[in-house]
């Protein structure tokens, strides 16, 4: 048997081990968690809720999409496809444009008023694009071409 103090001693010992073990079984699984989940959303995809005319009819204002990001990490996005991508002009922001060209290609462009029809190179390691309401589009038009590493990921279905 123990003395009076002792065994409190020994009492509180081991009940603060037993907090401490099981505050850090939490946070090791709080930061497992988070890192399965940061690498889920950053390479695999994830949900995207679009805003703004650009994309009209296509996809309207806070429609809902999901969005894969294995494409842009194989360079698996072609022509057509409808991608996620930083602003080149707000790095913040997302844009969700269609993609009208890849390096290399000769683009057929318009100005604003559709006055003047120009060509446009999209240069090695760019893109080209634009939303299809071109009337209300901020895009490639605009910025010119964009690297390819602004690619955040394709859309692929829309809810």
């Amino acid at each position: 048997n123990l003395p009076s103090g002792q065994w409190w001693q020994s009492l509180r010992r081991n009940m603060l081990r037993g907090v401490l073990g099981k505050t850090f079984r939490l946070v090791g699984y709080t930061i497992q968690y988070g890192c399965i989940a940061h690498c889920a959303f950053e390479y695999v995809g994830g949900v995207v809720m679009c805003s703004g005319p650009s994309m009209e009819p296509t996809i309207q204002n806070s429609d809902i999409v999901f969005a894969e990001n294995l494409s842009r990490h194989f360079y698996g996005i072609q022509r057509g496809d409808i991608v996620i991508a930083k602003s080149p002009s707000d790095p913040k922001s997302n844009i969700c444009k269609r993609v009208i060209g890849l390096e290399g290609d000769k683009i057929l462009t318009n100005s604003p008023s559709d006055f003047f029809k120009s060509h446009s190179y999209v240069p090695t390691g760019h893109v080209w694009l634009e939303g299809d309401n071109l009337q209300n589009s901020t895009d490639s038009r605009y910025y010119g071409p964009i690297p390819y590493g602004l690619i955040r990921g394709r859309i692929f279905l829309k809810v």
